[in-house]
């Protein structure tokens, strides 16, 4: 039986458990915190490129980078989309390109600042690759301004 730590994960899980095979646990615990899958995106109709904006969802916390509302988000935004093994195919094209769960799926490495390479949950802040402070709510832009705030996502 695989050896399971005071975390409730198993270590190095996501160098040798296929994700349809992780435990909710471990499978929350790729989230990075980077916010960045939280951010309004456009999507050009005629290419399909998905370009970032600062506009985010009026859930997400500016300064901790996650959803304040995670558990119950679905009573708030119910277009809010709910990753798995199964539907992250469908959703890779607005993923982040450092997202873990983008990352893992197309067979490559966790970046050294993942807090489950760091075993620190400010790395990714620290880093430079979330969108603490950084990000406007919905709330206050008008849905025809968001091209205003289109961004470079932050790598």
């Amino acid at each position: 039986m695989a050896e399971i730590t005071r975390t409730g994960l198993r270590p190095r899980f996501w160098e040798n458990v296929p994700m349809a095979k992780m435990t909710r646990p471990e499978w929350e615990a790729l989230c990075d915190g980077c916010g960045k899958c939280c951010l309004n995106k456009l999507e050009d109709e005629d290419t399909g490129e998905v370009a970032l904006t600062r506009v985010a969802c009026r859930l997400l916390d500016n300064e901790s980078c996650l959803c304040s509302q995670y558990p119950v988000r679905h009573q708030f935004v119910p277009e809010c989309i709910v990753l798995t093994p199964k539907t992250i195919a469908d959703n890779m094209y607005w993923l982040p390109q450092t997202c873990a769960y983008r990352l893992l799926t197309e067979g490559r490495k966790l970046y050294d600042w993942h807090p489950l390479i760091s075993g620190d949950a400010d790395s990714p802040h620290t880093a430079g690759v979330t969108m603490r402070g950084e990000t406007l709510s919905e709330w206050e832009v008008a849905d025809e301004d968001w091209e205003d705030h289109i961004i470079e996502e932050p790598t």
